[in-house]
């Protein structure tokens, strides 16, 4: 029989630490299922080396940090000094994490919410939604193209092989660059295909001129305007292949031609930007609310809000959500009305969700 979890924690930043660490504190048995590397793998990839982290809290926020052991020093730090001080804190505390698992649905069981993962299915009385908003956008093609990467680990993964990095704004331009410095310096002339649904690719005037630069020594790109990727699909061989469409042209009968290429997925890199949690949210029938005027003051009109109730459990039962995936506001049911509530995405307040969070699940366990 597979172990039962008091408490399942989808996400391992500051609200998911959290959680974990009071859990702990508190004698309820819990599992932190992390899709990174490691913990606080969102504030390491959104955050510029050597930015600064500031222990900001809501002015009118009335309660103090209520993990003391996670807020950020008084004096500002490098995002790298906090994540290190984080990953001594978890060493220390011998915190129950799992990294590189792949949150994908949770199912009803007859007494606890069975997660499903990519490493399988986990048991939990309660699961506590933690991922932060910057949830990478996936392919919109037929077909299966999930497993392509987001982003760029180890560029020398891609030495030796013709590359497609899928994407017209910064982070491709980056990843294209770390992958050509990676080629240039082994004398790989295999090219990278830059491919980008628009005519222009859009990128700042550092980035360009760093991407000329490694042009100008010798890296080998190749240009895809307008080119669109198209189907997921498994070969005569047994690989899975992204078929991408770079021409198309429209015939007076209505047969129209295609010129497309296809990629092994492992060569294809995907940065094409980030989405909210809501298709999340609608396909574990977790009930939101579109923003109309009158209705809501933070956000935009047609936006739609995760519908909470004053412990932070959405109308899935047993189903909590904190932190970033709830910012910058929520609809937060209270006395029998529902009023959008604000909710900065700060550390603070995903660190003080998690304690209000945990304080209600030891309530209704009775731990």
């Amino acid at each position: 029989m597979k172990t039962l979890y008091d408490v399942l924690i989808i996400g391992g930043g500051p609200a998911g630490l959290s959680t974990a660490y009071l859990c702990h504190k508190h004698g309820l048995s819990y599992l932190v299922l992390e899709s990174g590397k490691a913990i606080f793998q969102g504030i390491a990839n959104s955050y510029p080396e050597g930015k600064l982290v500031y222990a900001s809290k809501p002015k009118d926020a009335p309660d103090p940090f209520m993990v003391d052991e996670l807020r950020p020093p008084d004096k500002p730090v490098t995002v790298e000094s906090y994540l290190q001080y984080v990953q001594h804190f978890v060493q220390h505390e011998n915190l129950n994490i799992q990294t590189e698992v792949d949150f994908e649905d949770i199912k009803d069981e007859r007494d606890s919410l069975g997660v499903i993962t990519s490493k399988g299915t986990f048991r939990g009385k309660k699961v506590v939604l933690s991922f932060g908003s910057n949830i990478p956008r996936e392919l919109s093609v037929y077909g299966d193209a999930k497993m392509v990467a987001k982003n760029v680990e180890d560029a020398g993964k891609y030495i030796g092989i013709k590359t497609l990095v899928i994407g017209g704004g910064n982070t491709a331009a980056d990843v294209i660059i770390n992958i050509l410095k990676a080629k240039r310096e082994v004398n790989d002339m295999q090219p990278v295909f830059w491919a980008h649904k628009a005519e222009t690719f859009d990128v700042n005037k550092e980035t360009a001129q760093r991407l000329g630069e490694e042009i100008l020594l010798g890296g080998n790109i190749r240009l895809l305007p307008g080119a669109m990727p198209r189907i997921g699909e498994v070969d005569e061989e047994g690989v899975d292949r992204l078929v991408i469409r770079i021409n198309m042209f429209q015939q007076a009968d209505g047969v129209d031609l295609y010129h497309a290429m296809s990629f092994p997925m492992q060569n294809v890199i995907a940065c094409i930007g980030s989405q909210g949690p809501v298709p999340i949210f609608d396909k574990l029938a977790i009930q939101t609310i579109a923003c109309t005027s009158g209705v809501c003051r933070i956000a935009k009109e047609g936006e739609r809000l995760v519908l909470l109730n004053s412990d932070f459990e959405s109308t899935r039962k047993g189903v909590y959500v904190i932190g970033g995936a709830i910012s910058p506001s929520y609809m937060k049911i209270s006395e029998g009305s529902i009023m959008e509530e604000k909710h900065p995405n700060l550390i603070y307040t995903a660190i003080n969700d998690a304690y209000y969070v945990v304080e209600a699940i030891r309530s209704r366990i009775g731990k």
